[in-house]
């Protein structure tokens, strides 16, 4: 129940995003589930594995690189999701921000039930 949860206010998010970042689009709430969901298991399978292999860089630049990958791969879900699209870096930076700091605010307060 929780794992759903989590998954409808991300796409909640994901839906609001274009309302305040210029860049997005997305058309209905059911692309925002879809996002939600491809956003999630590329960020649980594949970010480790990019992060992994950048490891240089991510040390050279204190772990600021790692925003850099999450932006890349939210920005790569636009392109293979129909109905949403992100514009650019700066969108696909922004919008990730704010779905990772959603989601982490959801893993603290879900973590204690």
């Amino acid at each position: 129940m929780k794992l759903i949860a989590k998954w409808i206010i991300v796409a909640l998010t994901i839906l609001a995003l274009p309302s305040f970042v210029p860049g997005i689009t997305i058309t209905s709430f059911g692309t925002a589930l879809l996002v939600a969901a491809f956003f999630g298991i590329l960020n649980t399978v594949v970010r480790p594995l990019i992060l992994l292999v950048a490891f240089p860089i991510t040390l050279i630049t204190f772990g600021l690189f790692s925003f850099v990958v999450n932006a890349l791969l939210f920005w790569g879900v636009g392109s293979f999701v129909k109905g949403f699209e992100v514009a650019g870096f700066v969108p696909a930076l922004i919008g990730s921000l704010v779905v990772s700091a959603v989601s982490s605010v959801m893993h603290v307060i879900f973590s204690k039930e």
